[in-house]
């Protein structure tokens, strides 16, 4: 056997094992913890408030713009952090790289600045 292929073995012998713990740990639990189903239990309840009305709501559409914005910005720095540990090795051309990249989210957030978006009131 290869070592490339038993690297991969071992890989797949942790996850099978975290995945049997997780699901013993699971099963456990759920043999173990108390069950006592009542009417209470099973209405809507957040913030301590008792729920009025209907469940159903409309929410605003900018809400969600601001979350998307938000993970847009969150994902900039999953690709600009392995840049910034490896900078001299990429040279130029990375350079250039990671220029357009802010270059194009500079202007994701100057449309939204122009929209309005930005503004949570």
């Amino acid at each position: 056997m290869s070592d490339l292929l038993r690297s991969y073995l071992t890989v797949f012998i942790f996850g099978a094992v975290a995945v049997g713990l997780v699901g013993a740990v699971l099963g456990l639990g759920s043999f173990l913890r108390p069950k006592r189903p009542r009417p209470e239990k099973l209405i809507a309840y957040e913030s301590g408030v008792d729920p009025v009305g209907e469940g159903w709501t409309q929410a605003e559409i900018r809400y969600y713009i601001f979350a998307l914005l938000f993970v847009v910005f969150d994902v900039e720095a999953v690709f600009l952090f392995p840049y910034a540990t490896r900078a001299e090795a990429y040279g130029w051309y990375g350079v250039g790289a990671m220029a357009l990249f802010i270059g194009i989210l500079t202007l994701t957030i100057l449309e939204a600045w122009r929209k309005k978006v930005l503004r949570w009131s």
